[in-house]
């Protein structure tokens, strides 16, 4: 498997500038050789790209891509934090939260477009624990969060 840096490369996907935090909080910590983000909303060039309830405003196609801005961002903040992207050794937990409408039960297909962008990112070292959480509500209006765990090289 190539390296991520490669991988980013052979997809044609570039990491955005790393978010600013928009409240009280760091964008990550490190214990040890694991990292722990903060999460990550669908921001894309300073404005929140993905708006409202999944299915109401955004359907579950249009909420993947969502998942995967909050990736993006997310594996920006990683990347900063590790001293690279290919210091990331594997992700290790994803938690994908979706500000889901009454009765909207498939978040699951909604965290796919973070966990298959994941995996096409770092292989098998993608693959990683889950859980897909339908919310009432996020900050700032946000259709999805993501909450990501990362083992760095020491």
């Amino acid at each position: 498997m190539s390296k991520p840096s490669d991988r980013l490369r052979e997809l044609g996907i570039t990491l955005p500038a790393v978010p600013k935090p928009v409240a009280a909080y760091v964008p990550s910590v490190r214990h040890g050789s694991l990292l722990f983000l903060s999460g990550q909303i669908p921001f894309q060039e300073g404005r929140i790209a993905f708006a409202g309830m999944v299915p109401t405003h955004h359907g579950i196609e249009a909420a993947q891509q969502a998942a995967r801005v909050c990736t993006l961002n997310a594996l920006a903040v990683a990347a900063d934090a590790a001293g690279g992207i290919d210091r990331i050794a594997r992700i290790v937990k994803l938690v994908v939260y979706v500000a889901s409408a009454p009765g909207f039960t498939e978040q699951h297909l909604v965290a796919n477009g973070a966990s298959e962008l994941l995996v096409s990112i770092f292989g098998d070292a993608g693959r990683h624990a889950r859980a897909a959480v339908g919310a009432p509500g996020l900050p700032l209006n946000a259709a999805v969060e993501v909450d990501l765990t990362c083992a760095i090289v020491e």
